[in-house]
């Protein structure tokens, strides 16, 4: 339970972090390759195209290694099992 709770975590993280990026880059994609602003066609390049990119590629990415970090934590022996006694 708890790795999927840290990989529905990671999914939500990653895709807000990915929106953010992807705004990022389709603002500098308008800049650097001088796009239209015609009717608002650059703006509905950066939101309708690069958001939902970085939004679904951050998801994945951050579901992924919140996943990979649950999992190896989970094969970490936290508590030591008490040593057995001898029968004689």
């Amino acid at each position: 339970m708890k790795i999927a709770l840290l990989v529905l975590l990671g999914l939500l993280l990653g895709a807000l972090g990915g929106a953010a990026l992807g705004i990022g880059a389709g603002l500098a994609w308008v800049e650097i390759f001088k796009t239209t602003s015609f009717e608002g066609y650059s703006a509905m390049l950066v939101f309708f195209t690069f958001m939902p990119l970085g939004a679904a590629i951050g998801g994945i990415g951050g579901g992924l290694l919140f996943g990979v970090i649950a999992i190896r934590d989970a094969e970490i022996a936290i508590e030591r099992e008490p040593a057995r006694r001898r029968d004689r």
